[in-house]
């Protein structure tokens, strides 16, 4: 799919918590440099948080792509709704 003129493909889908709408309104052009962009509910509200594989040259720890089980876990309220989405390049 299309977001932002950016292709993601959505890998996860939790309990339904992508909702197209929504994620087109909160995915700013700070996302577009991640890899990923882990989205959950809580209290309402959609949070956004972008990850990396470790070859991309904006790398670094704190936002390592193997770490998204764990930030869904550890950062996350416990069985909320959630998704991840994957870029992709353009065919």
């Amino acid at each position: 799919m299309e977001i932002n003129g950016i292709n993601y493909e959505l890998i996860k889908n939790y309990r339904d918590g992508f909702s197209l709408e929504d994620v087109t309104e909160a995915l700013t052009d700070y996302y577009y440099d991640y890899d990923y962009v882990v989205g959950d509910w809580a209290y309402g509200k959609l949070r956004l948080k972008g990850f990396n594989d470790k070859k991309n040259k904006k790398f670094n720890k704190i936002n390592d792509a193997s770490l998204i089980d764990s930030y869904i876990e550890n950062n996350c309220a416990y069985g909320c709704k959630h998704f991840v989405l994957k870029k992709i390049e353009k065919k």
